[in-house]
């Protein structure tokens, strides 16, 4: 492992910024300078107070096999990680494990990364969500959460509203017609979306796709033989832009930032709906705290092309990597088993709300919502916008906000969309 003055520029850095950052001995530190008894861990999770009893139980579990090994946890900034990250491949030298989104964050940069095949053999079957960090058919990192675009909606309004709330709509048509009468009933918006920094397009294209493409065009989506210009693609951007237009999200959405304005929407009663997340932050979890779990229902993407099978799109969520400078790979690999280690998923599950990837973990009394996403994992396929280049999803961010604002047309966005797709 190797921690030059470059590195510790980086992460003074991070520090200053965001002040969140920690660090438990001070960079000129004799300690600090690449032994193999240290590890230097990044990632945006180790200085929430809700995931402090999962990184207490993975810490524990490493120790056990490496009493005399220093483990230190640097809390980068989100907004700022991976910019940090990308100086610190640039120069070859930094952390030894870092996290990572699954998909296109990771797939980016594992050139920088060590496969891990041969350290988590034993946990393949115990983990779900390994696709979304994997390239060419080798593991880059082992998964922490599984993520995912489930429909939320609140029953209280439904019912209010004189609908059925164990009956959601079914298909598009429905839905919105329904979300006329609960607006009319109770002056709720239809969807609480926060577009400000681009995010919506990718929770709506994810969540909404299933019920739009066949099956055979999502598996070709998800392999990477994507047409952009069938007209099935189209219709998502087209019901994208046609729920602004007609109002069923909330006012200000290219203004609302997803974290967490638009959470705060749909926990406040002001929509009924809300594409949210499975994973530890605006999910099931939070959603029960103030709406009460018997309110909040999840329902199945409402049908739009007869020829569709609505489904759950999720993939691995998070997940920890082992950069190919650590100087120890064996052990960093076993670090990363501890982070991934029954005991401490258990922990983050019931403490922050994750969807853990630990399909041995019970989590049948988390409430209804929890019970019906497990439910529907089954059958679930990778997210869409998952398989797309981070290098897309940037550009899909700003044309999301075009397409609400009108400034685009969908079919010059999905023709700009499949030019940088093709670029790679």
């Amino acid at each position: 492992m190797k921690q030059r003055a470059l590195w510790s520029a980086i992460l003074l850095a991070g520090l200053v910024t965001a002040g969140c950052g920690s660090a438990s001995e001070s960079d000129d530190d004799p300690s600090s300078s690449g032994e193999s008894d240290r590890l230097v861990v990044w990632d945006w999770k180790s200085g929430e107070e809700n995931t402090a009893a999962y990184f207490e139980q993975a810490k524990a579990d490493f120790a056990e096999q490496h009493p005399d090994v220093t483990v230190e946890f640097v809390a980068q900034p989100f907004e700022q990680y991976y910019a940090l990250l990308g100086t610190a491949i640039q120069a070859g030298e930094g952390p030894d494990v870092v996290l990572f989104n699954g998909g296109g964050q990771l797939r980016d940069r594992v050139d920088a990364l060590l496969p891990l095949d041969d350290y988590v053999a034993d946990d393949r079957e115990r983990l779900a969500g390994w696709e979304a960090f994997s390239q060419d058919g080798a593991v880059y990192a082992a998964p922490l959460t599984l993520q995912g675009h489930p429909i939320y909606y609140n029953k209280a309004l439904y019912e209010q509203a004189g609908l059925d709330p164990e009956s959601p709509p079914a298909t598009w048509d429905d839905f919105v017609a329904d979300c006329g009468t609960v607006k009319s009933a109770t002056g709720a918006a239809c969807i609480a979306l926060g577009n400000k920094e681009g995010y919506g397009i990718e929770f709506f294209l994810s969540a909404m796709g299933s019920a739009v493409l066949t099956p055979e065009e999502y598996d070709a989506w998800i392999a990477g033989d994507r047409d952009w210009s069938s007209p099935h693609v189209k219709q998502i951007f087209e019901l994208w832009q046609a729920a602004g237009d007609t109002g069923l999200n909330n006012e200000g959405a290219n203004s609302t930032a997803m974290f967490n304005d638009s959470f705060a929407i749909f926990q406040a009663g002001d929509a009924a709906n809300m594409i949210g997340l499975m994973s530890d932050i605006g999910h099931w979890k939070d959603f029960n705290e103030f709406l009460g779990e018997e309110n909040v229902g999840v329902m199945v993407a409402p049908q739009v092309n007869p020829e569709a099978t609505p489904s759950l799109p999720y993939d691995g969520g998070i997940g920890y990597a082992v950069t190919n400078w650590t100087s120890d790979p064996d052990l960093a690999a076993d670090l990363v088993r501890s982070l991934t280690s029954t005991d401490a998923l258990a922990a983050f599950h019931a403490d922050a709300g994750a969807i853990v990837s630990d399909t041995t973990i019970d989590v049948s009394g988390a409430g209804p919502a929890v019970s019906t996403i497990v439910s529907e994992l089954e059958t679930g396929k990778q997210a869409l916008h998952v398989a797309l280049s981070s290098q897309t999803l940037e550009l899909i961010h700003i044309l999301s906000q075009q397409l609400l604002s009108g400034s685009v047309t969908v079919d010059d966005a999905v023709a700009q969309l499949a030019a940088s797709d093709q670029a790679g």
